[in-house]
């Protein structure tokens, strides 16, 4: 092994002389670490701690023991090379000084040019940038892996993940960024823990807003409570148009207020595409499954189409007369894609309404009690789905702002089914409720309005000569 400043006679010496020997000799290889003179210092000091070694100038040569395992043996600078050559081969350099230079200089311009074209190779290989606000949250924590496995955005695209919070959780961030560092995903570009606010969101593709308040109606009002999620969107939204890509895409999680979040990130923020802004109902969607395919003892994988309408993280509504069964074991047999209504196979109407509907079902307790891996997978799900496309014809159910859709009134951020294609989303306006469910969808919408007049009523207050 020959290393060496890229401008170094020396080191052209030597190399010349290796070439030499790995051209006439069948068992005699050669490798060469040039290094920038600007670097070599460094280069050496860190190659000789590793090793234990001791060498101070340019070349430093080495043998590899690659067949026996263990450190490389040392046989240090350009004259020690050229007397192991002449003892072990009998064959030694003739080079002149004014061709060492020559080439030294050669070997230089080599290095630089190589340097630029790896630096351009790297530059055309942008990793998308994903920022997570409160990253010190058990959901973070379970979004890492998924994020960095290469099943979201596909299995040749990069990320760096930035992860935000409050500097109270430094250390815990440093600690996931060391734990993520240590499992060496091969997609993962760079991960990086960030307290300072104003730098966050800087060239941003993907944020992910996983802010909560703690509630407790005894201790603070309602009005409290989205006075600070207002205050909090309040920071980011300014933030977001100053420091994100104009195309990025905010996704919002977490345990409360998941609608109020989005809608106040719009609000807040008027240069943000609206279609880029959503709030996530997926651990709703996966948690019915689940507790319907406990129902029918079937593989909860097999039910589809199940739709949460409304306020995720509020009163919502789970709507079954859309969904569908797959691979069910029952009297009718058909092929692997061959579905049976749900509402068919449940007799059990009273179960449905009395448990499973209720709002003290144990749904609305398995979802707000999960400890991050469901809410982390239903965020990792959606992004998927966002980038790739959804199933063909599955319903997918997303809080994204209104526009009279299911006669649901605008400006409001409400759950209801989509589909995925093509990087973007649409509402499957095709679907077709009862009345029982338009009357239901009402109530749920109200709820929202009420939220969003009590948040603009506090940006009023906040803002009295510039709220409009």
């Amino acid at each position: 092994v020959f290393t060496g400043k890229a401008n170094c006679p020396y080191y052209a010496k030597a190399e010349l002389l290796a070439d030499y020997l790995q051209a006439n000799l069948p068992d005699f290889r050669v490798h060469k670490i040039p290094q920038h003179p600007d670097k070599w210092e460094q280069w050496l000091h860190d190659i000789c701690e590793m090793n234990g070694w001791e060498h101070r100038q340019s070349p430093i040569i080495w043998r590899e023991l690659l067949d026996r395992g263990g450190k490389g043996l040392l046989l240090g600078g350009v004259n020690d090379f050229l007397e192991y050559a002449q003892h072990y081969y009998g064959i030694t350099s003739m080079m002149l000084s004014e061709e060492m230079l020559d080439v030294a200089e050669e070997n230089l311009q080599a290095h630089i040019e190589i340097e630029k074209e790896q630096e351009e190779i790297k530059s055309l290989i942008k990793p998308l940038q994903i920022w997570i606000t409160s990253a010190s949250t058990s959901i973070c924590y379970q979004l890492i892996p998924l994020l960095a496995s290469g099943e979201v955005f596909g299995m040749t695209t990069e990320i760096s993940i930035h992860l935000l919070d409050t500097v109270q959780f430094k250390d815990v961030l440093c600690g996931i960024v060391m734990e993520a560092e240590d499992m060496a995903f091969p997609l993962l570009r760079s991960i990086s823990e960030h307290t300072e606010i104003d730098e966050a969101f800087i060239q941003a593709d993907i944020i992910i807003v996983l802010d909560d308040v703690l509630l407790n109606r005894e201790v603070q009002s309602l009005e409290n409570y989205i006075r600070e999620v207002s205050e909090i969107c309040q920071v980011y939204a300014p933030l977001i148009e100053k420091n994100a890509k104009s195309g990025v895409r905010v996704i919002s999680s977490g345990k409360t207020f998941v609608n109020l979040k989005a809608m106040m990130i719009m609000t807040y923020g008027q240069s943000i595409k609206p279609e880029n802004v959503i709030a996530v109902a997926t651990s709703w969607e996966s948690a019915a499954k689940a507790t319907l395919a406990r129902k029918l003892n079937m593989n909860a994988a097999g039910v589809k189409d199940v739709i949460v309408w409304g306020n995720i993280t509020g009163c919502n509504y789970i709507d079954l007369s859309h969904a569908k069964l797959y691979g069910y074991d029952c009297a009718i047999w058909g092929p692997a894609n061959f579905p049976r209504p749900l509402l068919n196979m449940i007799y059990d109407s009273e179960w449905i309404h009395s448990e499973f509907l209720s709002a003290q079902s144990s749904l609305s307790s398995r979802v707000s009690h999960c400890v991050g891996m469901l809410p982390a997978h239903a965020v990792a799900t959606v992004l998927k789905y966002w980038y790739h496309g959804s199933p063909p014809g599955e319903i997918i159910s997303v809080g994204i702002p209104t526009k009279g859709q299911f006669c649901v009134p605008e400006g409001i951020v409400f759950s209801m089914p989509v589909r995925f294609q093509n990087g973007n989303w649409e509402v499957m306006t095709e679907l077709e409720i009862n009345e029982k469910t338009q009357e239901v969808l009402g109530h749920l919408a109200h709820e929202l309005i009420q939220e969003k007049l009590i948040a603009l009523k506090e940006i009023k207050e906040m803002h009295p000569y510039g709220a409009d």
